[in-house]
């Protein structure tokens, strides 16, 4: 049952990938075709073509190699600068730059020199090369709303889950009291498992994070906690102690290994599943988003531990870069878990949703041959024919992208090498969730 479960998992997530990466490129084909550029291809994945159909000018198709997709625009670069479409050099460099600029005017029928991508205005080009990105954040939007509004996320709340009965500094990580520690607030208040607080010193709170920071932020005061006990409130009086505490960052989160002086009550708090309002839910979703731009600008210094997780036997860290085949794991673990079916329902959607903003996210990059690239392109010539404008200097013409060629080679070699370290240590020593 638990390995029909696993394959259970494993096939939602693709599913899920699948669709992504289809409406990322439905992004392109719609915004290409509304403002009148030719595009041949539209596919889903790479390799062997196994499903394909042609509708209009538009041949549309299913690959075998599920890793991606791309659609093919007739024109994406300019023609050289002697007006020609091909031209050849020993140069290595230069013969990269005009296959480029070849493979952009393949299937060029009549008629089409009107429709050709670089042909339209610099903002068009930057709506067709945005729209894909666009398409998954909307996707990681809906998905993220839909879990956080609709199942609910597990997180910490004002409920007691237990009372400690002393003060103990939580660097000293232990749990068993000693004989000179005192008797924590929480403990001579009265506090008990099972009790809801509804109140801290007056204010009113139903959020753990809320009710923690008034917690840290009153050492040494006799304060008023209000709780549903059974239905009834009541009111115990707490004198919060001084201790030291883990130090929490700008999220909220818990930071390892750190500590800091502050209030402490004494209790632990019980984990449900709590649904959020719109409010909550953005919030949220913006933590998330600043916690993935950091994720990514420090992908080259998990580089290292990566390549021992996955040659040394090192031990793979939780926050180690994943790619789609550890990504599929743990969609497939997601389905073993002991939780309830809409809340691993509801996992395997905040996974997909991640997904979707990972490619977001790293497609805005601006290096070819990301999306990003081409956006920053557009954006040069606008700018540089603004400037000419302004200066009453001649139009220096479209910005040849497909000068950047070489560097897109090097770029796609660096992104191939890692994503080959990533799945050889998705294989061999992938991150778990249990």
């Amino acid at each position: 049952m638990t390995s029909l479960m696993m394959i259970l998992g494993i096939v939602v997530f693709v599913i899920g990938l699948l669709v992504s990466i289809a409406w990322h490129e439905l992004g392109h084909l719609s915004t290409a075709k509304l403002f009148g550029i030719r595009v041949p291809q539209y596919m889903v994945g790479f390799g062997p073509t196994i499903w394909s159909r042609k509708k209009g000018e538009t041949e549309y198709g299913i690959k075998a190699i599920p890793f991606g997709g791309y659609i093919r625009m007739i024109g994406m670069f300019p023609p050289g600068d002697d007006g020609r479409i091909t031209a050849r050099s020993t140069s290595p460099w230069r013969s990269m730059i005009e296959d480029a600029r070849s493979a952009a005017f393949e299937e060029l029928g009549p008629g089409d020199e009107k429709r050709l991508f670089y042909t339209r205005a610099p903002w068009k080009r930057v709506i067709v090369m945005f729209a894909g990105p666009f398409m998954n954040l909307v996707m990681a939007v809906v998905l993220f709303l839909t879990v956080l509004m609709g199942f609910g996320i597990s997180q910490q709340t004002t409920t007691v889950s237990s009372v400690s009965q002393c003060v103990i500094a939580q660097s000293q990580n232990r749990d068993t009291c000693a004989k000179a520690d005192p008797a924590s607030p929480a403990a001579a208040a009265g506090l008990k498992a099972g009790d809801r607080i509804v109140s801290f010193n007056g204010v009113k709170t139903d959020d753990w994070n809320r009710l923690s920071d008034l917690i840290r932020a009153n050492p040494g005061k006799q304060v008023p906690i209000v709780v549903d006990r059974k239905g009834q409130d009541v009111t115990l009086h707490a004198k919060i102690a001084t201790n030291q505490v883990a130090k929490k960052d700008s999220h909220g989160q818990i930071v390892q290994g750190q500590y800091v002086t502050a209030g402490f009550l004494g209790f632990s708090a019980a984990t449900g599943i709590v649904r959020q309002d719109l409010g909550q839910s953005v919030t949220w979703m913006g933590d998330r988003v600043g916690e993935a731009v950091d994720s990514i600008a420090s992908l080259p210094g998990k580089i290292p531990a990566l390549w021992d997780a996955a040659f040394d036997g090192a031990p793979r860290q939780p926050d180690s870069p994943m790619g789609v085949v550890g990504a599929a794991r743990v969609g497939g673990e997601i389905f073993t878990l002991d939780i309830p079916p809409t809340q691993q329902l509801a996992m395997a959607l905040m996974l997909v949703a991640g997904f979707n903003l990972s490619l977001f996210l790293f497609n805005m990059l601006p290096l070819l041959p990301l999306d990003g690239g081409h956006i920053a392109g557009a954006l040069w010539e606008s700018l540089r024919r603004h400037l000419a404008r302004v200066l009453r200097r001649p139009d220096p013409g479209p910005f040849d992208v497909a000068k950047l060629m070489p560097v897109a080679y090097v770029v796609a070699s660096v992104f191939i090498c890692f994503t080959v370290l990533v799945l050889i240590a998705d294989v061999v020593n992938p991150v778990k969730i249990t």
